[in-house]
């Protein structure tokens, strides 16, 4: 894959056509083709069109997305805007000093908890990031907390469900 990169890119094309460029690839192999992806289309300005159903690649090297489905266009914009109309859930992995204190937040499921971590979801749509950290410090010293979003296999597939794609 990584030959053929090159040989087509011998000519300095303004636009590159990779179709599952990482396909077959180790991992590490994987991360390198991506950040030298992104370093050509920065570096020279080429446009890069990718056709993937690898979702790693779509969200390490794409700022706009054009999702067909069927033969028709379903959706062409971000990637935070699909996010934004498709996925609102959230799963936050917290880490506290040792406490007996149960977690508990209106619209905040509490997944697990134990006396130093907890694993919390919740809808943006319902209570904001903010409010859910706000209310968190009120019962816990927090130490550490890192939020997911939905994985964009999830998105996606919300989004062909919503559109009666499958």
């Amino acid at each position: 894959m990584r030959c053929e990169i090159a040989a087509s890119l011998l000519h300095q094309p303004k636009i590159l056509f990779l179709d599952e460029p990482t396909i077959g690839l180790d991992a590490v192999s994987k991360i390198t083709v991506r950040q030298f992806i992104k370093d050509l289309n920065k570096e020279y300005g080429t446009t890069v069109i990718l056709t993937t159903h690898d979702m790693q690649d779509i969200e390490a090297l794409t700022d706009r997305i054009l999702l067909i489905g069927k033969g028709r266009l379903l959706y062409d914009g971000s990637l935070v805007d699909i996010r934004k109309k498709y996925s609102s859930k959230f799963m936050m992995s917290v880490q506290y000093e040792y406490t007996k204190n149960k977690i508990n937040i209106e619209n905040v499921e509490v997944i697990e908890q134990n006396e130093q971590r907890a694993v919390l979801s919740f809808n943006s749509n319902i209570i904001k990031l903010q409010d859910v950290i706000r209310f968190l410090t009120t019962q816990v010293n927090v130490l550490d907390i890192e939020v997911e979003s939905s994985p964009i296999e999830e998105v996606i597939a919300k989004m062909y469900m919503d559109m009666k794609i499958e």
